[in-house]
């Protein structure tokens, strides 16, 4: 056969963006984004609680710590030092 569509690939790339929408407006639903607000919001007290305890944490024991991949750990820091929450002892 000649080039052309392949009707396998094609169905497939139909399920997966289908599944990508039914992903992105679950996390569009107002309870959610409360409930990930405010699970948010204690993440960056438990680190801000971390650091006073224990002065500056490098991002692999704060991601141990807390249960978080060094990359999400990394995010928390910046987040916080942008926006000032920064603690004298960090």
């Amino acid at each position: 056969m000649g080039e052309g569509i392949d009707p396998t690939k094609m169905c497939q790339s139909l399920v997966d963006k289908v599944a990508q929408s039914r992903q992105l407006s679950a996390i569009t639903d107002p309870d959610l984004l409360v409930l990930f607000e405010d699970w948010f919001e204690e993440l960056e007290d438990e680190v801000l609680s971390l650091r006073r305890e224990k002065g500056s944490l490098d991002v692999k024991t704060l991601a141990e710590t807390l249960g978080l991949s060094q990359r999400g750990a990394t995010f928390m820091i910046s987040k916080l030092e942008r926006e000032g929450r920064r603690d004298e002892s960090c």
